[in-house]
């Protein structure tokens, strides 16, 4: 977010507030495990105004600015008028975006403020959102967008979020394990990445942790694997059993042109010594998910994301 401040207002000094363990809060999933983006929009935007009024409070500010836009139920906006007055925000919220015509915005800030009416009424600009920002010299596809800074807008990533809340320590390290493309879990712990193309590899190798295993062919251009688990928990067998599936799973997405035998490196991070398993591959990445019992959920990446969001 900074690197991208600074590309679009290079002499403006920008601050950021962190939320840490509120993240935890922010993600909205149900009794049945199913994750709600409306409901966490709801959430989100609430944290940041208690974020902001406590800023607000320090800095002796009088308004706050923001960018909401009326979505034709007045969803967005209505929702931002009830958490401004929970946080003690009421009639200090501007939003120009709601103004009738916001190319002849009024002289005075306080006539930026919405009424409660139109807020509830979800009435706002008469000029089309996409108007504005090309007159801004916004494209549809800046990448101040929220639809590319927001991973969780992004068709899958807040499934795969309430599925690490639910039986995963949740840490930076492993929500950014959750960006990857080929992302997999299995009961009661397990975490898998595979990364396949020269960036992806350079992106993983940042996130390795010392217990966590990595498993690579001995053949060129190959797949490199993360196996992430909590190893204390398991009796030697189970360990096994773990590695050797592994093992094949990573031989499976080496592409070897239907060869018998992979043979497959691996080794704990924490470890110097490798170890060099020939191993079958499965006939295929479904029979891999099916044998072992393998959770995968898709993302949908949005056609002008050109790589993955921090």
């Amino acid at each position: 977010m900074r690197q991208l401040v600074k590309q679009e207002w290079p002499r403006v000094s920008f601050r950021t507030q962190s939320i840490k363990k509120e993240y935890q809060d922010l993600l909205a999933v149900s009794d049945q495990g199913e994750f709600s983006l409306q409901e966490s929009c709801r959430r989100c935007r609430s944290l940041i105004l208690s974020k902001a009024a406590r800023y607000m409070e320090r800095v002796q500010a009088e308004y706050l600015v923001v960018g909401n836009v009326s979505d034709g139920g007045s969803f967005a906006v209505a929702d931002t008028l009830a958490a401004a007055e929970a946080h003690g925000l009421a009639e200090r919220i501007l939003v120009p975006l709601l103004q009738p015509d916001p190319f002849r915005m009024p002289a005075k800030l306080c006539e930026w403020s919405p009424t409660a009416d139109a807020l509830w009424e979800g009435r706002g600009c008469a000029v089309p959102v996409g108007d504005v920002a090309r007159y801004l010299g916004l494209p549809p596809d800046d990448p101040m967008g929220s639809e590319l800074r927001c991973r969780l807008k992004t068709p899958g990533f807040g499934d795969r979020v309430a599925s690490l809340f639910a039986g995963h320590a949740v840490t930076l390290n492993a929500l950014c394990l959750l960006d990857f493309p080929t992302y997999m879990t299995a009961q009661p712990d397990i975490q898998i990445v595979l990364a396949f193309d020269e960036q992806e590899k350079r992106d993983l190798q940042n996130y390795f942790l010392p217990d966590d295993l990595r498993l690579y062919p001995a053949t060129p251009h190959g797949p490199m694997m993360l196996l992430r688990t909590n190893w204390e928990k398991k009796s030697i067998l189970e360990k096994e059993g773990i590695v050797h599936l592994a093992a094949r799973l990573t031989a499976t997405h080496a592409c070897t042109n239907g060869e018998r035998m992979i043979p497959v490196y691996c080794r704990l991070e924490c470890d110097e010594e490798r170890q060099l398993r020939n191993v079958s591959p499965f006939l295929s990445v479904e029979e891999a998910i099916q044998v072992w019992g393998l959770e995968s959920v898709p993302l949908v990446m949005p056609a002008t994301q050109g790589q993955r969001a921090a």
